[in-house]
């Protein structure tokens, strides 16, 4: 993957918007409320996603490809906490 200048401002993007989820994250691991969440936003949400993440593969950007990762792994944690806790 290069690394140039722009994939620093699209690093501290990636950093930016993905971290944005770990409250989210921490809050459902701690109160186990899934009430409010959107199950269908998460799916759609989640599917955009992998196709940023192979968008961000392809065209061998950094910045996209980190991000993306991140931000599905904590996607997909929270359609999991989701699935699971969407009862109690």
């Amino acid at each position: 993957m290069e690394f140039n200048f722009s994939e620093v401002f699209g690093l501290i993007a990636a950093v930016c918007t993905t971290i944005a989820f770990v409250p989210q994250v921490w809050q459902i691991w701690k109160t186990k409320k899934v009430d409010d969440i959107s199950l269908t936003m998460y799916l759609i949400f989640f599917t955009g996603v992998v196709f940023w993440l192979i968008y961000g593969i392809l065209i061998k950007s950094l910045s996209v490809t980190l991000a993306n990762t991140v931000t599905l792994v904590l996607v997909s944690i929270i359609l999991g906490m989701k699935i699971r806790y969407r009862d109690k």
